[in-house]
Parts: structure tokens; sequence; C-alpha cells
């Protein structure tokens, strides 16, 4: 994303997983500042979640199947965020 759609990846992926974990934003804090891998899942995540929130204006003959790709992308995505933030509990 970009300055015109309300901020740079990072921040968007940032905002996803804190409105995903909010119990656990202190740690999705820390960890986006020391693991560029992990910034690059919550960026993906924004992206996924963007991708769904848009799929009202996808043509109706393949609405539903995209709808289906990216809410399953969004939850493979968040499980792997949840993964890394239980990776990370000893360390932060």
């Amino acid at each position: 994303m970009n300055e015109r759609s309300g901020g740079s990846d990072k921040e968007q992926g940032l905002a996803a997983a804190l409105r995903r974990f909010p119990a656990r934003s202190l740690q999705i804090k820390e960890l986006s500042i020391r693991d560029e891998s992990f910034r690059g899942m919550c960026e993906d995540f924004a992206a996924a979640e963007n991708a769904l929130a848009h799929t009202d204006q996808l043509p109706l003959h393949v609405r539903a199947e995209r709808r289906a790709e990216f809410e399953s992308l969004v939850e493979s995505l968040a499980a792997e965020i949840e993964q890394a933030l239980g990776a990370g509990k000893g360390f932060i």
C-alpha cells in the first residue's frame, strides 16, 4: 500500500495484526521491530484482508470462489502470525 491508500505496508500490516490479536499488542509491536519476516507476514495478512473486503466488487461469476480463497488465506496467515507470536514468547 502507498501513502494514498492510508499508510505504508508496514503500518497497514501492524494495524491488521493488532486488530486480529489485540491482547498481544505489545508482543506484536516488539516482534515487528526486530523481525523482518514477521513484518512481511503482517503485511501479507493486511493485503489479504483488504482483498477479502473488496470481493463484493468482483464480477458475480467469480465472487464466491475468490471470497472463499481470500478467507482461507486470511485464516492461514493469522495462524502463521499466531505461531510466530508463540515462538517469540520466551524472547519478549
